[in-house]
């Protein structure tokens, strides 16, 4: 019987690979002993680039270890080189190699919309996709900036926020008219003309054309009071002084820059900051400081390079980014960007002037922003070796996950999960969980976290059976005693994921903050030192799970309670809802309308309308 060759690893595997490696443009990944995806990287020519990974001569110890530690490699070619960098890109956000250079905080950015598939046009803030209809502005770094500028903008153009249901069912002026932020188009106190023109300036504004809007705002101010029109011309002053507030808030204003983002890097002791600046229509939008996930022996220009390549891969691309640091093919980024965005891109390091300054001030926020985040992250790593030492574990938790339920009577029921580690709270990472359960009784706290804990721990389970990159959590703590480890300890015995430490957290006597028990399975309870610095910690991590639950469940309560009875009766859409709501003014208003009163409502049938007066009679 002939022995079994032993499968190929490492250096010798992707030698063996090189072979059937064709001379083309493609993507390749490095795939470890369980599946999981060590790195993903790109080349003009697969079979030039792979092979030097089979020749042992690497930079740095770390290459080194990656290179031994893979058991496989996936290909695909592409037609272009830039192909293969959006490929690459798209890859590596998806699936989070250990080995890349990694941009941890991809939440989106909040914009402007002014919706354009209504004849009153909507102004609203809007974030995801661009699937509604109209013209968007931004991105703003924060939902505070945003804010602030919807509120200029309502105060300098008047135009309305309102939903459609809303702006359909006004039969008087509401409290923005009054209040001088709308100018009540839905009431036809101002013509849809008229109206546009004032859509017409705010989108000009938002273009960067705010001298020549201000300008022509101050000539029509002139005007009325020459022909002694002066409440017009009192309203035009304030409008104009809410446009110039921008320029007045904002810290930096340029004057050579109509639109770019800044991005400044700064490394350090194997950890960096990057910052970004926002400029559009000559105004600064908001900054926002980034910590990618990068090795002490990573350049900054493959640092920016690969920050630039997935910052951008679901974001709105500008004409022109200011970069302190210049990327690795910066040329090939520039026209990758271009087929993104449609049009010319240019990345450049500026060497004087204002952009330089620009990029200088960038630099100077990245350098002070990592000096509070390594001193942030020194008395993380301290409190994170308590919590090791407390509970035993074998190394300091990299992620916690803490879980908590809110209901009101067996209402609105709903599961929440919070995660922290060395960084913090991992805002990007918590989950909610509405409860689904129909054998679950009203209450029951421990049915509850089971299905909590069954719903997380089942999908784990599927992710590392098809290799999609599971996140497991190094501790679980749950809000609850002896009953309700028991209760998850059993799910997780279910699932065979009885290998992470689980942990109850019980309020003390009379919930006296101070004297939690800790439960661990198959141990009895214990408390820890009063005052001590990782008591503390784990309450912070306690009271964050329940803020977020609460608030989990009284959004889930309000929405309940705005529901409007009509949705709930068959027969009924948007357009007869529309239809019922403008007729009689509001549901309540429905519901005491007669059932010849309702079918004379356009597009209501006696059969509906009988259906409609019958539903709210049961209600």
């Amino acid at each position: 019987m002939l022995d079994t060759p032993a499968p190929l690893k490492g250096a010798a595997l992707i030698k063996d690979e090189v072979k059937r490696l064709p001379d083309k443009p493609g993507v390749y990944r490095m795939i470890g002993d369980e599946g999981e995806v060590l790195y993903v990287g790109k080349a003009r020519s697969l079979k030039k680039r792979v092979i030097q990974y089979a020749q042992g001569r690497f930079h740095t110890q770390r290459i080194a270890h990656m290179v031994d530690l893979t058991r496989s490699m996936e290909f695909v070619t592409t037609r272009t080189e830039t192909d293969a960098l959006l490929l690459e890109i798209n890859l590596i956000k998806q699936q989070k190699p250990r080995f890349n250079v990694l941009l941890r905080d991809d939440k989106s950015f909040p914009e402007i919309l002014i919706r354009r598939d209504h004849p009153a046009a909507q102004l609203k803030k809007h974030r995801g996709a661009h699937s509604i209809p109209g013209d968007y502005y931004g991105p703003f770094a924060s939902a505070w900036a945003v804010n602030r500028t919807l509120n200029t903008l309502q105060k300098a153009f008047l135009l309305r926020s309102c939903t459609d249901s809303v702006y359909e069912t006004r039969t008087r002026p509401c409290m923005l008219h009054q209040i001088r932020r709308c100018s009540a188009p839905c009431t036809g106190l101002v013509s849809l003309e008229d109206y546009q023109g004032l859509v017409d300036q705010a989108e000009a504004f938002l273009r960067g054309k705010s001298r020549a809007v201000m300008a022509s705002m101050s000539s029509q101010m002139e005007a009325a009071a020459e022909d002694l029109e002066f409440e017009r011309a009192a309203r035009l002053r304030d409008r104009i002084r809410a446009l110039a507030s921008i320029a007045q808030e904002t810290q930096v204003n340029p004057e050579t820059v109509d639109e770019a983002d800044v991005f400044a890097l700064f490394a350090e002791g194997g950890q960096a900051c990057v910052q970004v600046f926002f400029f559009r229509a000559g105004q600064n939008w908001g900054n926002r400081a980034y910590f990618p996930r990068v090795d002490k022996s990573d350049e900054d220009a493959e640092v920016m390079s690969a920050f630039l390549g997935q910052f951008y891969e679901d974001k709105p691309i500008p004409k022109l980014m200011l970069v302190n640091v210049e990327p690795t093919e910066r040329e090939l980024l520039c026209e990758a960007f271009a087929i993104k965005g449609g049009r010319k891109v240019e990345i450049s390091r500026p060497q004087r002037g204002e952009k330089r300054q620009l990029v200088d001030h960038a630099l100077t926020n990245a350098r002070e922003a990592l000096g509070r985040k390594m001193a942030e992250s020194s008395a993380q790593s301290k409190l994170l070796a308590g919590v090791c030492e407390a509970f035993g574990l074998e190394a300091p938790p990299e992620r916690i996950e803490v879980y908590d339920n809110s209901h009101i009577m067996g209402t609105n029921a709903v599961g929440g999960m919070i995660v922290a580690g060395p960084e913090g709270f991992q805002k990007s990472q918590y989950r909610k969980f509405n409860i689904k359960g129909t054998d679950i009784t009203p209450g029951d706290d421990f049915g509850m976290m089971k299905e909590v804990l069954r719903r997380r721990f089942s999908r784990l389970v599927k992710e590392e059976e098809e290799g999609e990159g599971a996140i497991r959590p190094d501790l679980v703590l749950i809000d609850g005693g002896a009953g309700q480890i028991s209760a998850v300890m059993e799910v997780m015995a279910d699932l065979g994921v009885d290998d992470i430490a689980v942990v109850g957290v019980a309020k003390g006597p009379d919930r006296d903050a101070g004297l939690e028990r800790f439960f661990i399975p198959g141990k009895p309870y214990f408390m820890l030192e009063p005052k001590s610095p990782v008591l503390y910690y784990l309450q912070r991590l306690r009271d964050e799970a329940h803020r977020f639950a609460i608030g989990t469940h009284r959004t889930r309560r309000a929405m309940d309670l705005k529901r409007n009875p009509l949705d709930e009766i068959e027969g009924v859409g948007p357009g007869r809802k529309r239809a019922l709501l403008h007729a009689f003014g509001s549901a309540r208003g429905v519901s005491r309308a007669s059932v010849d009163d309702l079918a004379k409502v356009e597009g209501v049938s006696e059969p509906l309308a009988q259906r409609i007066h019958d539903f709210f009679r049961k209600s």
